[in-house]
């Protein structure tokens, strides 16, 4: 989508279609469910879980980072990174009401 063309939207349609864009590459959704399934803040086990170079794993958690699905914070040398249960919150009401329906269904 044009840059120029994102205007004609809505704020919250284009957050949605950012954080859609975010969740439609499989190593984000394998980091996603494993950062999900923890306790605690992540730090460095992440590239043995997920098995991508370290590289990899820092683009794709910035991709997660910048749409707002996880959250990371600077613990010396290192980023944790967890879940942002607020944003999850939010991305799974808005994906609710889009099947919500006024009325009877068109089939």
């Amino acid at each position: 989508m044009g840059i120029s063309k994102t205007q004609i939207f809505t704020p919250p349609q284009n957050r949605l279609a950012r954080q859609f864009k975010a969740l439609a590459h499989p190593a984000r959704i394998a980091i996603l469910q494993y950062l999900s399934r923890q306790q605690a803040c992540i730090c460095n086990d992440i590239v043995e879980e997920i098995g991508l170079a370290q590289p990899t794993i820092s683009q794709h958690l910035k991709e997660l980072k910048q749409v707002g699905l996880i959250q990371g914070t600077v613990e010396g040398k290192k980023i944790c990174y967890c879940i942002d249960l607020q944003a999850w919150k939010e991305l799974q009401d808005e994906f609710h009401a889009f099947f919500e329906t006024g009325g009877s269904s068109c089939c």
